[in-house]
């Protein structure tokens, strides 16, 4: 599964919020990665079809793996499915498909996958009936309901985007310890380096010197 390469055609990101829904066909084995950060919630449902036929309903199998390569989710011989998790690292999240061995390949077989992360796998009608929203007043001004439903969902979003940025700027200050590390290190290299080449021919005229003395030469 490692070694499955994911062509930019298979995945097609639809939001900012990692909304994903994919259309592909699934004869090529598809595999969608993404890199989560940890204690986010992730939420996916996906289908099968046959284009050509129909009234054939194929069946998949799917597994789902963590970044150190754990089994989240895995499933056999089913035609759709749904998986959800809570991350408990950070990294690339895996997903791959594909069909049955016993099954025969005739005509193409459509995935489609709906992978919400995040924000967008919250479920906001049960938000409204747990925090038991109603309409409120502001300024003389009267709010339906739906306003503040939508405005702790910006909240959410807004909350969103501040942990990414953070989490961007994490990565970038790792990113630079890391190469700001590598440089140190060739640089101590190329001054060994340059030690050793200097050293050597130092022991090279050395032993030629002592050499032509033996032979009386100089």
């Amino acid at each position: 599964m490692a070694e499955k390469s994911h062509s930019p055609d298979t995945v097609a990101v639809l939001s900012l919020f990692l909304l994903c829904s994919i259309f592909c066909n699934i004869n090529l084995i598809p595999c969608v990665s993404e890199e989560i950060q940890n204690s986010v919630v992730v939420l996916a449902d996906y289908f099968v079809i046959n284009e050509n036929r129909p009234e054939h309903i194929p069946t998949v199998s799917a597994r789902v793996t963590s970044p150190y390569g754990n089994n989240l989710y895995h499933n056999e011989n089913a035609s759709h499915g749904q998986f959800a998790f809570t991350t408990s690292e950070a990294g690339n999240y895996m997903a791959c498909f594909w069909l049955d061995s016993h099954q025969p390949q005739s005509g193409t077989t459509t995935l489609s996958l709906d992978w919400k992360i995040g924000i967008a796998a919250k479920d906001w009608d049960s938000v409204a009936r747990k925090e038991k929203i109603e309409a409120i007043s502001f300024n003389f001004f009267a709010f339906p309901e739906g306003v503040e439903l939508d405005l702790m969902r910006l909240e959410g979003v807004v909350q969103s985007v501040h942990n990414n940025v953070i989490y961007l700027r994490e990565k970038e200050a790792e990113m630079r310890e890391v190469s700001e590390r590598t440089n140190a290190r060739v640089a101590w290299f190329s001054i060994m380096s340059l030690g050793v080449s200097i050293a050597v021919s130092v022991l090279q005229l050395w032993h030629l010197k002592r050499y032509f003395q033996k032979k009386k030469l100089i």
